[in-house]
């Protein structure tokens, strides 16, 4: 399996000099924020597309509207693109076989039977370590044995094993519990709540938040519309939700993830730019996949793994629009977003959402970034 490596080039550096409101934009510390906590949203709304939507236009222009009015916000001829990865249980609660309590969430399938897994406590899980899961410490219905640790991530890889004449991933269905994110600590919402409707391939640790807020009958209304869709898959993992740690954000390294873009996906996305009509990602996880995959200079299809970091004076290749959640200070989210629309600009916005008391994060209102505020490289 391959993997596409690149990072996003700001036409600044190619041209050999950075100003002073590019080194800014480089700045880690520029993408802080204060946020009251009572704007984190610790349950989803129902109906989903009742979430609140702020639409950004072309500067300095934004609106408040809602998700459910998307079909009055778009034009025929648009495309939609979704990701249709699906989140599986990746939290086990298992024990050593003495008896301490041990915690992992799984993060990335390497191998058979094989998988990268954050664990705590981590430092006592040394390689030949075993950890029990199921409720007899003796007659566990899986074991997973510690192989080696990644530095990359701080995570375990480990090795699962068993007993039972059961699949593996039918064990982590019946033994797991879908991982919440840890800002959303009170949380009543259902696992099912967490999954985009249109969900189907299992391979995500964590959901991609812009498509929760999708429902059949917003669908129903876009088609009518003549807003037609398309989708890829992103298995969302820990380069999504990493935290970018360096002063200087160039020097971050984003953890690769796994995409597949299909063909017939392609030659949609194709079909509505030579008509010319615009495409909007839905999630930044579909940017992300649709720019990792159209780096040689065109959009591909393409199965494998992307670490593409996209942060400001990113050259634009695929997307026109983006539908998206408001993102963590600091996340290489909000620097994708950034990319799009403008640091300075998407602070302001962000200002503009606390300030009308917005739902923040994976439970939360989302925001339309129409092609007319998208920055011209």
């Amino acid at each position: 399996m391959s993997t596409l490596r690149f990072n996003a080039h700001p036409s600044s550096l190619e041209k050999g000099g950075v100003d002073e409101g590019d080194r800014t934009d480089y700045s880690l510390a520029a993408y802080d924020y204060t946020l009251p906590p009572e704007c984190i949203a610790q349950n989803p709304v129902v109906p989903r597309d009742s979430a609140r939507l702020l639409v950004v236009d072309s500067d300095p222009r934004y609106a408040h509207q809602q998700v459910h009015n998307l079909p009055d916000l778009l034009k025929p001829g648009d495309l939609l693109v979704l990701n249709d990865t699906r989140v599986i249980p990746a939290r086990l609660y298992g024990r050593k076989p003495g008896g301490a309590a041990v915690e992992i969430l799984l993060l990335e399938e390497q191998a058979p039977l094989q998988w990268l897994a954050l664990v705590k406590p981590g430092k006592r899980l040394k390689p030949g370590a075993q950890i029990h899961f199921g409720t007899q410490l003796d007659q566990p219905d899986l074991i997973a044995t510690v192989l080696t640790s990644d530095p990359s991530t701080g995570g375990r890889i480990l090795e699962f094993a068993a007993p039972s004449s059961q699949s593996l991933e039918e064990l982590i269905e019946q033994l797991g519990h879908v991982p919440l994110p840890p800002y959303i600590t009170h949380s009543q919402a259902q696992p099912e709540q967490y999954q985009t409707i249109y969900a189907k391939r299992l391979g995500a640790v964590a959901a991609p938040t812009a498509g929760l807020h999708f429902t059949p009958s917003l669908f129903n209304r876009l088609s009518a519309k003549g807003i037609d869709w398309a989708s890829l898959t992103l298995h969302v993992g820990v380069g999504t939700f990493r935290p970018v740690e360096t002063a200087n954000i160039i020097h971050h390294t984003m953890h690769g993830e796994w995409i597949d873009i299909p063909l017939d996906t392609v030659v949609k996305i194709r079909q509505t730019q030579n008509q010319g009509n615009r495409v909007i990602a839905v999630g930044t996880t579909v940017t992300r996949a649709l720019e990792g995959a159209a780096q040689s200079g065109s959009l591909q299809p393409y199965r494998g793994k992307t670490d593409l970091f996209i942060y400001p004076g990113y050259q634009w290749r695929v997307i026109d629009g983006l539908i998206t959640n408001f993102h963590l200070p600091g996340s290489s989210l909000l620097m994708l977003v950034s990319a799009l629309v403008g640091r300075q600009r998407l602070m302001d916005l962000y200002q503009v959402a606390i300030a009308h008391n917005y739902r923040f994060y994976s439970f939360g209102d989302a925001m339309l970034i129409l092609p007319e505020a998208k920055l011209r490289g």
